[in-house]
């Protein structure tokens, strides 16, 4: 039998032509991704910038430019523009949310009368002054005399040092004859206390407080109804509890000399001690 012969395989030479379609295809691909990312909505992105300078601004991060903001975020808003937000323009909406500082933080404006009484009271009271066991803080709602426990309190008690009677009398002559009424706040640091007279820290935050407000009616013949005491524990420090010298500044009474709420002759409201905010106090009326 004769054996067929086999056909030699012709070699394609155009097989390229099949990858180079490929590569074309992928490479057409690729650019129209490009081109596709390239066309963002500027005028969102413009907003979305807006949004983030402003809220930035509003706490004092960014600094302010002097260059004009657009008039109208109908049309798309340049990238180098958005650096173009003045301090002073508010958002109503971060304004929710961002609160103005308070207390010894705001810039208290106090009237003539309670001003008078500070300039009399670091008069009478400078040598304590200096000690650095009283010290005056003008806040929002009036005048803040502190008392330091370790220039008129024994550790763990609420009865005056007989060394302090002195400044006590000084401060009672300037307050006595006044109309303005008094907030007698008791603070302590945040070191639980367990004691016999006292159970927790709100007891002798509160007992520091009624000790000075009978004093002031006993002592001195201050009017009942100018005075109110409240106590606060540890829940309303000034300084950091972490250290010794901290936790000495948050053991103090606090003397709260009121602003005046309404003209002479009107009935005066009750005093903040009851709507305090923050933990609520132990007040003693």
């Amino acid at each position: 039998m004769s054996r067929k012969k086999r056909h030699e395989e012709h070699a394609n030479h155009e097989r390229w032509l099949v990858s180079y379609a490929d590569f074309i295809t992928l490479l057409f691909a690729f650019f129209v991704v490009l081109y596709s990312s390239s066309q963002v909505d500027k005028r969102k992105v413009g907003k979305i910038s807006l949004a983030i300078q402003v809220a930035f601004q509003q706490m004092g991060v960014f600094e302010t430019s002097n260059t004009k903001m657009p008039l109208s975020t109908s049309e798309p808003m340049p990238f180098q523009d958005v650096q173009a937000i003045e301090n002073v323009v508010r958002s109503e909406d971060l304004q929710r949310f961002v609160q103005p500082a308070k207390g010894a933080l705001s810039n208290a404006v106090l009237p003539g009368e309670i001003l008078d009484i500070q300039g009399e009271i670091e008069k009478a009271l400078a040598p304590e002054i200096q000690r650095h066991v009283v010290q005056l803080s003008p806040r929002r709602e009036g005048l803040v005399i502190s008392l330091r426990e370790i220039g008129f309190f024994e550790s763990g008690s609420a009865t005056l040092r007989s060394s302090s009677q002195d400044a006590i009398d000084r401060l009672a002559a300037i307050l006595q004859n006044r109309d303005e009424m008094l907030r007698i706040e008791g603070h302590t640091d945040n070191v639980p206390i367990h004691t016999a007279q006292f159970q927790s820290n709100w007891e002798l935050s509160t007992g520091r407080a009624t000790e000075l407000i009978e004093m002031f009616i006993n002592r001195y013949h201050f009017s009942p109804a100018r005075l109110a005491a409240a106590g606060y524990a540890e829940y309303h420090p000034v300084d950091s509890n972490s250290t010794p010298e901290g936790r000495a500044h948050n053991r103090r009474v606090d003397i709260v000399v009121l602003k005046p709420f309404a003209a002479p002759g009107a009935v005066k409201p009750e005093p903040e001690a009851a709507v305090h905010p923050g933990p609520h106090p132990t007040v003693v009326p």
